[in-house]
């Protein structure tokens, strides 16, 4: 580095690859000093004027303001303020027209002036070593110092860098046709520039210090180094005129003899470069306390009457300037902020002054020829030859205008410096820098695009991350408060118990309120079981009924089966087998009677659909039919126990079933007849009273509803009970059919009894009626068959009993 510093000091200078030499046309502007502008009727000051963020704004429409007062605030990183350049009252704050070459708007404070130019009370600093490094740059930030030379890169941002300088540039070339701010400035405030420097000097401490400025500039070299003149370390050199020397790492590159890596900054290889107007503006800062407000601008141009320099307030309209320099506009009307090879033609003259514009230029047709006859591409090459960045601007070309952004990039498309070089060389007359920037500003909407969403999903998964640490967290709260409850239970055994009881509570609770809630279906299921219940009990019933039938079946079975030699005991046994056959029919039909039929289980499983009235009249409809077949019953055997009793008065004097057993040879059809008529009589009578038992038990049942219960009783509860009620009235009238059926039976066998055959051969196998007559075995054997009698006449008198309830 030492032999680099030595190289420098003893004047030695590298070169650049490319560049051109357009005409220089400066002297125009130089032929009169710097002059004050005057004050327009409006100020359209906007809020971001440097690289960075927007600041936020502190005024409002109406406020009053005053020269040098802040109208925005700075508080981020890379931010800085804007200030009042002069005193009134804020108009109104809305976009505006800026410059930039889409002519795109902004937001602006628009402030009309009183013309008393009142300032604020200024702080200046005497001496500046006295105050610290984060002092004095945030003097830089607060009075909103950025680069004058084009980039607008916050000056303070630039001298905070920690990195080691070994050379700090200051840059004075200016080598843009047309433009002389800087030349004019080093003219007249080259001890004040000195004295920035100094400042930039204090905060990165570099080993040397140079001031580059084009040869093409002999006065304003000359009055520098008499400004720098006993200052150790302090170097002026004048480097060859050639465009765009200066260019940030082309004047380094010419400086020092190396390259700024791509992507790379100049404080990576030991260098910082700072403009002369920017040292001029930190000493105004630092020293006298006044914020940027106003800057050198060159209004020059053929078409301007009195071409010149002038100390222009920032927000001053174009318009204005070129009205107070006599422009003379053409017939197509056009107006470049900047020089001829980096400036952009204006969409307005409203357009305001901002900290980064140099130069108003009103150029004629034949000096500036516009480029309006763009023309195909010829791949001469003459553009890469003159690229002072050793860029192929023809290829970057193609993929900027077929947007291939990534194939632009490749290329190294962000090394351009947009100083438009390739643009002047060019005979087909294709404006390359547009398509540049055209491109660049796109990639970097993308960027700043595809930042946003990687920021929104970082804030997403921090979100996320959150909410489940939230969740754990509470999780392990609630184990932590249920384990300590665990532990307290233990050590307390009636805490416990209460804990236990408060549960009990809570169950019984959710079961009474799930009673409430499922009632009508839980009444439906009720009503459904009583019925099963019912149901169940009239089958119990029957089976006791099926078993005194079997007992009786069995009692013929043993009588039929004793060893009898005579044709009245097989005459007995035959009629004692259809009797059983008919039993049995009996009982088939009897339980095919009592099962559901498949509309009653209908009507069960439909109770809850039928309204209360509809299932209580049909309930009544049901009790009224079975009342009625109960009252029929009761007269038919009314009329039969009538009918018994008149044949028992007729046969008075004829003996009994047993003492006919006993007696021999005494039955005859009359008698047979009189006894199976009391036997019915018998049956019949016990009958009447099992059916007022069973009438009596039901009304002790409390499963069976009474009338004074019907208003309490469901509709599902209602309708099972009228299908409960039509089965048994359905009972009863099967059972009646039977009775008369029995009753015809009986009749037929009276009727076999008074048969001649049978009567002939009872008579022929009966034993002497006196019984002294007998033989032993002939007694004992009459014993034996009344007692077989008797024991057949109770059996039909119970059977007829049981199926007569």
């Amino acid at each position: 580095m030492d032999s680099l510093i030595d190289k420098i000091k003893s004047g030695y200078l590298w070169d650049f690859p490319g560049g051109v030499f357009p005409p220089e046309r400066k002297s125009m502007s130089l032929q009169t000093g710097i002059q004050v502008s005057t004050l327009p009727d409006l100020f359209y000051i906007p809020i971001k004027q440097h690289i960075g963020k927007t600041d936020k704004i502190l005024v409002k429409p109406g406020d009053t303001v005053l020269k040098g007062q802040a109208l925005s605030q700075s508080l981020n990183h890379m931010t800085l303020p804007v200030h009042s350049p002069t005193s009134g009252t804020v108009e109104a704050i809305e976009p505006h027209t800026v410059a930039h070459p889409s002519g795109l708007s902004e937001l602006c404070i628009i402030i009309k002036p009183d013309g008393l130019d009142a300032s604020i009370n200024l702080s200046p600093c005497d001496d500046y070593s006295q105050l610290t490094k984060p002092e004095l740059l945030d003097k830089l930030q607060q009075a909103g110092i950025a680069g004058l030379g084009g980039a607008a890169f916050p000056t303070y941002v630039k001298q905070a860098n920690s990195q080691p300088i070994d050379v700090l540039i200051i840059n004075a070339v200016e080598c843009e046709p047309y433009i002389t701010a800087d030349d004019s400035l080093m003219r007249e405030h080259s001890e004040e520039i000195v004295k920035g420097i100094q400042i930039f000097e204090h905060l990165l401490k570099p080993e040397l210090v140079v001031i580059a400025i084009e040869k093409n500039k002999p006065e304003a070299i000359e009055i520098m180094e008499q400004a720098i003149s006993g200052l150790k370390n302090y170097l002026v050199r004048a480097i060859p005129t050639k465009y765009p020397a200066g260019g940030e790492k082309q004047l380094i590159q010419v400086i020092t003899g190396k390259e700024v890596p791509s992507g790379g900054i100049t404080a990576d290889i030991g260098v910082i470069c700072q403009n002369v107007a920017t040292a001029h503006a930190a000493y105004k800062a630092v020293t006298l306390g006044q914020p940027l407000i106003e800057r050198v601008v060159t209004i020059t141009g053929e078409q301007v009457t009195s071409p010149t320099n002038l100390w222009v307030k920032i927000g001053t309209p174009v318009s204005h300037l070129l009205a107070q320099q006599g422009y003379q506009a053409l017939a197509k009307p056009r107006v470049i902020m900047g020089g001829p090879m980096m400036g952009f033609t204006l969409a307005s003259d409203e357009v305001p002054i901002t900290k980064i514009s140099n130069c108003i230029l009103a150029p004629s047709d034949e000096a500036l020829p516009e480029y309006n006859n763009e023309q195909a591409c010829i791949r001469c090459s003459a553009c890469a030859d003159a690229c002072p960045a050793s860029l192929l601007p023809q290829q970057l070309y193609w993929h900027s205008k077929a947007k291939e952004y990534d194939k632009a990039q490749s290329y190294s498309l962000f090394d351009c410096i947009e100083c438009g070089a390739c643009a002047y060389v060019c005979p087909s007359e294709i404006p390359l820098v547009q398509y540049y920037r055209v491109a660049k500003s796109d990639i970097k909407a993308e960027i700043a695009e595809h930042k946003k969403a990687e920021k929104a999903k970082e804030r997403f998964d921090a979100r996320n991350l959150r909410l489940e640490q939230e969740k754990q967290a509470r999780l392990d709260k609630h184990k932590e408060a249920a384990e300590q409850r665990r532990q307290a239970m233990e050590k307390n055994t009636g805490d416990k118990d209460k804990v236990a009881a408060a549960l009990a509570r809570v169950q019984a609770l959710k079961a009474k309120q799930s009673t409430e809630n499922n009632s009508p279906v839980q009444t439906a299921d009720t009503t459904k079981s009583k019925a099963q219940a019912a149901i169940e009990r009239a089958k119990a019933k029957k089976a006791q009924q099926q078993g005194a039938e079997t007992s009786v079946n069995e009692i013929i079975a043993n009588e039929t089966a004793a060893p009898v030699n005579d044709a009245k005991s097989k005459a007995q046994a035959a009629i004692a087998r259809a009797k059983a056959k008919k039993l049995a029919t009996e009982q088939a039909k009897t339980e095919n009677n009592e099962r559901p039929e498949a509309s009653e289980v209908q009507v069960q499983d439909q109770a809850a659909e039928i309204s209360p009235a509809k299932a209580k009249a049909m309930a009544a409809i049901a009790r009224a039919k079975a009342k009625k077949l109960a009252a029929e019953q009761a007269k038919a055997e009314e009329n039969s126990e009538t009918s018994a009793a008149e044949t028992v008065s007729e046969s008075a004097q004829t003996p009994s079933v047993e003492e006919a057993n006993t007696t021999a040879n005494t039955s005859s059809p009359a008698k047979a007849k009189a006894m199976a008529a009391v036997a019915r009589a018998k049956a019949k009578k016990l009958a009447a009273e099992q059916a007022k038992t069973e009438n009596k038990e039901l009304s002790e049942n409390p499963d069976t509803p009474t009338q004074n219960q019907e208003a309490d009783i469901s509709p599902a509860k209602a309708k099972a009970m009228a299908a409960v009620a039509r089965a048994k009235a359905k009972k009863l009238a099967a059972e009646q059919n039977q009775q008369q059926a029995q009753s015809e039976e009986v009749n037929s066998e009276d009727k076999s009894d008074t048969d001649p055959a049978v009567a002939t051969a009872t008579e022929q196998n009966s034993e002497p009626q006196n019984p002294d007559n007998l033989t032993p075995e002939q007694k004992a054997k009459a014993e034996r068959d009344a007692k077989i009698k008797a024991t057949i006449a109770k059996a039909k008198a119970k059977r007829k009993q049981m199926e007569n309830p």
